[in-house]
């Protein structure tokens, strides 16, 4: 019988190590990430407060097109700067949530930075 390491439980734990040195305030919110197969979701948050500040995924309903790809993460990262400058917010931490800085990640953070953001 082979084992199969958990992949999820994998990326649990590089999230947790990653958020034990990041943490988001009022002022510089996390800019947190979640990816599934078909969706990505971005959103920022107070962890003093425990609060989220912003949001925005595929998942919403003006947003039409297939949101498992690398477009839409763009498009996600860009909403979601959109709104958070209606917020004056402009700084963020990134929080890439355990997943490797590639692809629809580092999409979603491209967009976010074209829409406004600094991280």
């Amino acid at each position: 019988m082979v084992n199969r390491p958990d992949s999820k439980k994998a990326r649990q734990r590089r999230h947790a190590r990653v958020r034990a040195k990041i943490s988001g305030t009022a002022e510089c919110p996390r800019l947190d990430v979640f990816r599934s197969l078909q969706h990505i979701y971005a959103q920022l948050i107070d962890d003093v407060a425990g609060v989220t500040l912003v949001a925005a995924s595929t998942t919403e309903k003006d947003f039409t097109e297939y949101g498992g790809n690398i477009e839409a993460a763009k498009a996600v990262g860009k909403l979601l700067a959109e709104r958070a400058a209606q917020k004056n917010i402009k700084d963020v931490v990134f929080d890439r949530g355990g997943y490797v800085y590639h692809g629809r990640v580092a999409a979603l953070a491209e967009g976010a930075r074209e829409g406004g953001l600094n991280f």
